[in-house]
């Protein structure tokens, strides 16, 4: 038990790491979008285009795959756990910060907050938890119905 309690302490502070780095990317943004040299990029144009491919991009293969992270690496011991479990949490939960930042990059693009905000749900499945350390760890049952 005490091992157990170790490894979701050390995926809490990945957890609880991003949800900061998301509150300090949102607040640094907002700063420097708000000074007057500040000039956006235009989302229909080049640059712009090219930021929202590879934000929408890295969603939509970062988040379903990071969810599924644990099940298809299946740990088997505590220290693979707790890799598979932080790669889960960093490869779902570093998309809103990033998303953020092109969002104020580009002049408030809206796509780019439904993005951070898919992220954001998303990230909410992705808390370490006991229960879930057990469920995703436990021995598949080849005689368990599935529906």
């Amino acid at each position: 038990m005490e091992e157990e309690q170790k490894v979701i302490r050390h995926l809490s502070w990945f957890y609880y790491g991003i949800m900061v780095l998301t509150l300090l990317v949102l607040t640094g943004m907002y700063y420097l979008t708000g000074q007057e040299d500040f000039e956006p990029y235009n989302p229909n144009e080049g640059v712009g285009l090219l930021l929202q491919y590879i934000v929408m991009g890295m969603a939509l293969i970062c988040i379903p795959f990071g969810l599924y992270a644990v099940k298809f690496f299946k740990p088997k011991d505590y220290e693979k756990y707790e890799g598979a479990a932080a790669y889960r949490i960093c490869a779902v939960g570093l998309i809103m910060p990033l998303a953020i930042c092109v969002y104020f990059t580009l002049g408030c693009h809206q796509p780019l907050m439904w993005i951070a905000g898919m992220a954001a749900i998303a990230f909410i499945f992705t808390k370490p938890t006991l229960g879930k350390m057990e469920q995703e760890m436990k021995p598949e049952d080849p005689n368990e119905e599935t529906y």
